[in-house]
């Protein structure tokens, strides 16, 4: 299945933010290899956040590669795969924000660049999608300490 994003999406935890929901809207992709959704409403208590706009985006992106790599042929002698190319998939989240009153908006960035190496898609695909799992759980387990660690420089 591909990836595509239901309207709202449910926020998870962050210090200041009550039960934090996000309207999203279709938008077009930087390039075709990818989606774009933008933030159009807020919802739950969010104060002093903005929705998307072309000065203050906020904006959600998954891209897959340009072009697949495969896994080469194996050396004739040693049986070994000398080289193993990877297929990078990446998710960007883009946040106009202010570095300080009466300045202009700047954009903060929250990039994730997930790596596979060529032929684990058919050889390993519940090693590949373990490992997203863990991640995206790690990540929603921190959410609010990883907000905080960002806003205060203590991890």
């Amino acid at each position: 299945m591909a990836i595509s994003l239901s309207t709202p999406i449910t926020g998870s935890a962050q210090t200041g933010l009550t039960t934090p929901t996000y309207t999203i809207t279709a938008d077009v992709a930087p390039n075709i290899n990818g989606k774009q959704w933008a933030v159009t409403a807020l919802g739950g208590t969010q104060t002093g956040v903005s929705t998307h706009t072309v000065s203050d985006p906020f904006t959600i992106t998954f891209s897959r590669p340009s072009t697949f790599k495969a896994l080469g042929k194996p050396d004739p002698v040693t049986g070994v795969v000398k080289s193993v190319p990877m297929n990078v998939y990446k998710g960007i989240v883009r946040k106009g924000m202010l570095p300080l009153a009466g300045q202009a908006y700047a954009v903060g960035l929250v990039r994730t660049e997930i790596s596979i190496p060529a032929g684990a898609d058919t050889y390993s695909a519940p090693e590949l999608r373990a490992m997203l799992s863990a991640y995206i759980g790690a990540i929603t387990q921190v959410s609010a300490g990883l907000g905080d660690t960002c806003a205060s420089g203590i991890i």
